[in-house]
């Protein structure tokens, strides 16, 4: 019980209100273009209870927290990707007409945009008002967690060491040390640590020596530990700093995307163990913190939502794009075999970032010392 109070529960609360967010951005926009909506659900599955509003729109929640879903009046499915037809030749026009296949192109990339959007614009307050109250959160240059075989076990750093320098570089929070490596990658240098009040300098070769050419390394396979630092700015500054602070964690996503397209991505893939044991440590950190990993995690919500993948938002994006440009949609067939590549691209994803999670939890080891093999 006390595994579910300290882990399950902050990440369930978190990933309800971000998919509230999500879903909501979706329904407002299809309202306004008038799309009736059939269902909203946080969740899948069973409905746990739930209630039907003036419009006909059903709300619930259902069993399996993990999700959720708007289902658009005369869909065959949540996806929205094709329509009932059997339904479709039982209404008059005006009730097609409220169905979202019926609208424009660009109505229904309206639609489509206004969940992710969502997201970003919730990060953005968030961030803003977090900012403006208590300052910019920043991580502290504290060594919290170090990745098995990383270079830094190998070079003899532990945690609770401090960077104070890296290089030529003074090191005054955790960033500092990420731009220092990445700038240093391929070279000798030098850390400098506190460790217990003393300092300690260690030598470190960014860079492994493959038949004499240097392969550089550009992760120490470090986490950052301790409380956030904040620095506080105006509630202009604020919002200008959650623009950029949004901007600059889609870069990191997209980066972290193509290095596991071209299979560089190591050990910094997670999945949801990854995102579960971020939300209790968060939520263990207290209010600001826990708001801090819902923007980051909303953030990356809405940036995934976004890729012109068909089965997500972006894939919608693209089918209609293509559409308004045509004139006319693509064939249905050819449709389907589109959202099949999506289906698999998006299980693919969720089976190699969860595996991942596997692997830097140990769960297989474990298994397998249970069964005899090591």
């Amino acid at each position: 019980m006390s595994a579910f109070f300290s882990t399950i529960l902050p990440f369930i609360i978190a990933l309800s209100i971000l998919v509230f967010v999500h879903e909501y951005g979706h329904f407002w926009v299809g309202r306004r273009n008038g799309v009736r909506v059939s269902t909203f659900s946080i969740g899948f599955g069973p409905e746990i209870f739930g209630w039907t509003d003036a419009h006909g729109t059903r709300w619930k929640l259902s069993a399996i927290p993990l999700g959720g879903y708007v289902k658009f009046f005369g869909d065959q499915d949540v996806s929205s990707t094709t329509v009932d037809k059997k339904l479709e030749n039982t209404l008059s026009d005006a009730e097609k007409a409220t169905m979202l296949h019926n609208k424009s192109p660009l109505q229904r990339i309206a639609v489509a945009v206004a969940g992710p959007a969502a997201n970003y614009i919730f990060a953005i307050i968030a961030l803003t008002i977090l900012i403006a109250m208590k300052g910019m959160p920043t991580a502290p240059a504290v060594i919290g967690s170090i990745k098995a075989d990383s270079f830094a076990e190998k070079i003899g750093l532990k945690t609770n060491d401090k960077i104070i320098r890296f290089g030529d570089h003074d090191i005054k929070k955790f960033d500092d040390c990420v731009k220092a490596v990445s700038e240093l990658a391929g070279k000798d240098t030098t850390i400098t640590i506190e460790r217990a009040g003393a300092k300690m300098d260690f030598s470190a070769k960014l860079y492994i020596d493959e038949n004499g050419h240097r392969k550089p390394i550009k992760s120490l396979g470090i986490g950052s530990g301790g409380e956030p630092m904040y620095e506080k700015t105006s509630i202009i500054n604020a919002f200008g700093k959650s623009v950029h602070y949004c901007y600059s964690m889609s870069i990191k996503i997209l980066q972290m995307l193509g290095s596991i397209i071209t299979g560089n991505a190591g050990g910094d893939v997670g999945g949801l163990g990854s995102i579960g044991k971020m939300a209790k440590e968060s939520w263990q950190l207290g209010f600001s913190a826990f708001t801090l990993f819902m923007a980051m995690l909303s953030i990356n919500l809405g940036l995934i939502n976004l890729l012109p993948v068909p089965m997500l938002d972006g894939g919608h994006i693209l089918l209609c794009s293509i559409e308004a440009i045509r004139g006319r949609a693509l064939p249905e067939k050819l449709q389907e075999r589109i959202f099949m590549v999506g289906v698999t691209f998006v299980v693919g994803l969720m089976i190699y970032s969860n595996v991942a999670d596997l692997v830097r939890f140990k769960v297989f080891a474990y298994l397998g010392n249970l069964i005899g093999i090591k």
